[in-house]
């Protein structure tokens, strides 16, 4: 998304884009870290709103939660693996300058990435704790290299003026302040998925703390080294319009990559940025199928009982999995027939993990204002201040990232984000009223104990997690 984001506020909507999305996200996890503290369980933003909804629409506010939970998921499953492809297929033309890779290589090259995913997360879920290490390193590591390396190398940096004022505005609208706010979208779809350390409150000591403080760093630490990497990438541009606005390669970046430090060591960073996007493209299949996986066992998705089944043999849910790669697949095939799909996919992804983070904030705030107890993580006085920026800063992303991000407006680069994102709501809302709402009541089996969430557990970490679990309940 970096050239989109330069092409639509240049290197002012990159740098302090990044730096207000930041802001903004942070106050959006510190409200989320409030709740979770008061309610450190495992379910995250589902299970906070069966706590905090008016008791008659619990069942409806967890189905509408659960499901931008997930689509959120899903689709960035679709985006991490997409951008991927984008990327092999950037690297094999430095191999093959004569060879054009066309739209529809790129989109076989995803249906094998998101295959690959899919056979990753059938197998073992031990196996996964080896790619949980090795993403961390590659990403630490890697991002290193390239922020060194590209500043060592390139030639003809541009000045510190350059990459902080610089503006420029190329898609095609006459208003320079909307074509800033498009270019927040690189921003605001990378800062998320932060409720993650919420997921894992199960098997975390002193939850009640320690989660809470796991969203907080999430999100320090990303707005941190991302503007670092952002930086970085800037000062290494030469020519703005021949290396962003007239390249005719497919990702703007790999050509500010080659004209920098040449086409070895363009290889090298691409090879790291590709490895960072499958490591993260294994772990949303791994989260989604979790998160669809204990949905199902409230019987809130279609054909529950199949997706809630757990392999005798690698002890993963296995439909799970499959269930949302051709889902992700699915969202996918937009990419070969619009122009500006691969930004659609990025706004549902946004949209629908930032209403899932709305829906628990504003009924902390309203409905829930008086009964909801602080734990031992609160923000005191400027809490409600907090909660009603981050309820006003979500609703403004959500209604921005479905307008159009190019002029003039055709039925080939329009954005669908609205209809891809309303088309699943109003599915689950259909599907909750013609059947689910006779026997889904919220949050139930998915809180019991189970053998597939326990798996990897010796008999000592299970009586220590069964003690804490007993502990959590009778501090609630």
């Amino acid at each position: 998304m970096w050239g989109n984001a330069m092409m639509s506020g240049g290197s002012i909507a990159v740098i302090w884009g990044w730096v207000i999305v930041s802001v903004f996200t942070m106050g959006v996890g510190l409200s989320l870290a409030e709740i979770c503290s008061s309610m450190p369980l495992t379910g995250g933003l589902y299970v906070w709103t069966s706590q905090l909804a008016p008791e008659k629409y619990v069942p409806l506010a967890c189905f509408i939660t659960g499901y931008c939970n997930w689509l959120g998921l899903t689709v960035a499953i679709t985006s991490a693996d997409l951008a991927l492809a984008q990327f092999l297929g950037t690297v094999i033309n430095l191999q093959n300058p004569d060879y054009t890779i066309t739209k529809y290589w790129e989109f076989g090259l995803f249906l094998v990435i998101a295959f690959v995913h899919g056979v990753i997360n059938s197998a073992s879920v031990r196996y996964n704790g080896f790619f949980n290490q090795t993403s961390l390193w590659w990403h630490l590591i890697g991002t290193l290299l390239i922020v060194i390396v590209g500043l060592a190398l390139t030639p003809n940096k541009p000045s510190a003026e350059w990459v902080f004022t610089y503006f420029e505005n190329d898609t095609g609208f006459s208003s320079n302040s909307y074509a800033f706010l498009i270019g927040l979208l690189q921003s605001q779809y990378t800062l998320s998925g932060f409720d993650s350390a919420a997921q894992m409150s199960d098997e975390t000591v002193d939850a009640a703390r320690s989660a809470p403080r796991g969203i907080i760093y999430a999100i320090g630490t990303a707005a941190i080294v991302g503007l670092m990497f952002l930086l970085s990438v800037n000062f290494c541009v030469q020519d703005f319009q021949a290396q962003i606005v007239n390249t005719t390669m497919s990702l703007p970046m790999t050509q500010v990559w080659l004209d920098g430090v040449g086409k070895n060591w363009t290889i090298v960073f691409s090879t790291i940025v590709m490895g960072a996007m499958f490591f993260s493209g294994s772990a949303l299949t791994l989260g989604s199928s979790r998160m669809i996986y204990a949905f199902a066992r409230d019987n809130a998705t279609p054909f529950s009982k199949q997706i809630s089944t757990v392999n005798d043999y690698t002890k993963t849910p296995v439909w799970a999995v499959w269930a949302n790669i051709i889902f992700a697949v699915v969202v996918g095939i937009l990419y070969i027939i619009n122009d500006t799909a691969y930004s659609a996919i990025v706004s549902v992804n946004t949209i629908a993990s930032s209403s899932a983070y709305l829906i628990p904030i504003f009924l902390r705030l309203t409905v829930s204002r008086k009964k909801f107890k602080r734990g031992p993580f609160h923000l005191g006085p400027f809490s409600d201040a907090i909660g009603v920026c981050s309820c006003l800063w979500i609703v403004f992303t959500c209604i921005l990232f479905v307008f159009p991000t190019e002029y003039p407006v055709t039925p080939l680069n329009m954005n669908y984000a609205l209809v891809i994102y309303a088309f699943v709501i109003f599915a689950c809302v259909a599907f909750y009223y013609a059947c689910a709402r006779h026997y889904f009541s919220g949050p139930k089996k998915s809180l019991e104990p189970d053998a597939f969430m326990d798996e990897g557990f010796t008999a000592d970490d299970k009586d220590t997690k069964y003690q804490y679990q007993v502990h959590q309940v009778e501090s609630i």
